[in-house]
């Protein structure tokens, strides 16, 4: 079997980001993500336990390495000033290239 190399691009951020994040990959046609609601303790304190709108969001994306660039910097310039976002970036393998 044979792996081929893509990036995950993990997006954990406030509930009321992910609309935004899902706009921004649209924009740079990725169709496929899959989103969790999450909580945890960070910078700005123990989150997800209260109101829909104080919750977290993790987004997954697994993209080839020419697209995550352009979304990386579209995220970053238009949303980390408004919104808590943590963003990184894992290599992965995967078998089915067409799918991404």
């Amino acid at each position: 079997m044979k792996l081929y190399n893509v990036k995950l691009l993990t997006i954990t951020c406030e509930i009321l980001a992910q609309k935004n994040i899902l706009e921004i990959l649209g924009k740079h046609d990725i169709t496929g993500y899959t989103t969790y609601e999450v909580d945890g303790n960070g910078a700005r304190g123990i989150r997800g336990q209260g109101l829909k709108t104080e919750k977290n969001v993790k987004v997954e994306v697994i993209m080839r390495e020419e697209k995550l660039q352009d979304v990386v910097e579209e995220i970053s310039r238009t949303l980390f000033a408004n919104f808590a976002i943590v963003l990184y970036v894992s290599d992965v393998g995967v078998v089915r290239t067409e799918k991404f």
